[in-house]
């Protein structure tokens, strides 16, 4: 069957996890994992939005930085669910720490369990702002021997930014385990597209759709590195910094401006179909060669049970 052209941009959308697939709706999360015996395991929950709380939270350039932290915590929780069901070869169940009892005696066994993976969120963007932005900044330091120039320096560091970026998805790509991962993405975005072209969702409609989608987890990271560039470029042609410790932390201090106007241009570009907005999302694309790779059938079953569990019950009420 031909791949039909998107008539429906929907709001739903998840992530790849070890053997399984995390999906998002409009009041619903899934989470569904293939065990190792081939049944399914399903997680289902109700999703409590901060806006909904705190209505100032969901508003322009606020709302993005709030959906990043909290896209990244059930993330981390939806991956450690998931490893839960494949222990590494030969590894045996440990006896919890003295520290992980005590948490859970005070705390509870959801508290203790939101405590690590608050942790895990922490440390991941710890690492990524190390890796992404720490890195960058003192590699470009280098370009000092040659050049007093201001603008060589936030030049290199840019280059450097956007080329460890590129390699460490590269890198990812090759891994054996990392692979199988990027195959369920592919199995992700096929399903979400089959959903928005409007047809059935069976194994056969959605093997045939495109596996790289616009509104893609990589492309929002790609429009941070891009915004960083520039925001950066201009904030050290008008304050140049040279002390590297310094740059940093304007770094860090820029980083929550950053993510709010790259996740309204990435939302903004999604919403719409044009020459700009193909521009904005072209990279973006190209990075999913690394990030998502053509799933097995068995992938794409996964991918649709899991967005069937979250869908509206009021057809339309998950449009983007």
């Amino acid at each position: 069957m031909p791949k039909q052209e998107q008539t429906f941009k929907t709001m739903c959308g998840g992530q790849a996890l070890i053997e399984g697939i995390m999906m998002r709706g409009p009041k619903k999360q899934a989470v569904v994992v293939r065990k190792s015996d081939g049944e399914l395991e399903v997680q289902e929950k109700e999703l409590k939005l901060i806006r909904e709380r705190c209505p100032v939270l969901g508003w322009p350039f606020l709302r993005g930085v709030v959906n990043f932290v909290d896209s990244m915590y059930n993330g981390v929780t939806a991956l450690m669910y998931s490893a839960e069901f494949f222990p590494e070869d030969g590894e045996e169940e440990e006896e919890p720490s003295k520290f992980e009892n005590w948490l859970q005696e005070h705390l509870g066994s959801e508290k203790a369990t939101a405590v690590f993976t608050t942790v895990a969120v922490l440390l991941g963007l710890a690492m990524s702002i190390g890796l992404f932005f720490l890195l960058p900044t003192i590699l470009g330091t280098a370009v000092t021997v040659v050049t007093d120039s201001m603008l060589a320096r936030n030049l290199s560091e840019s280059l450097l930014k956007i080329l460890i970026f590129v390699a460490y998805l590269a890198l990812c790509s090759r891994m054996g385990e990392m692979k199988r991962v990027f195959s369920y993405h592919g199995a992700e975005h096929k399903t979400i597209f089959c959903y928005e072209a409007g047809l059935p969702l069976t194994v056969e409609n959605v093997r045939v759709q495109p596996r790289h989608h616009p509104r893609c987890g990589t492309s929002f990271l790609f429009m941070v590195i891009a915004i960083s560039i520039l925001v950066s470029t201009v904030v050290f042609a008008i304050w140049p910094v040279s002390n590297p410790f310094l740059r940093f932390l304007a770094h860090l201090a820029m980083l929550p401006l950053v993510v709010s106007v790259s996740y309204e241009i990435n939302r903004w570009a999604g919403r719409h179909d044009g020459p700009v907005t193909r521009f904005f999302i072209a990279p973006g694309l190209w990075l999913q060669n690394f990030t998502t790779f053509e799933p097995d059938d068995d992938m794409i079953e996964v991918g649709i049970r899991a967005l069937e569990l979250v869908l509206p019950e009021e057809k339309g009420t998950d449009a983007w």
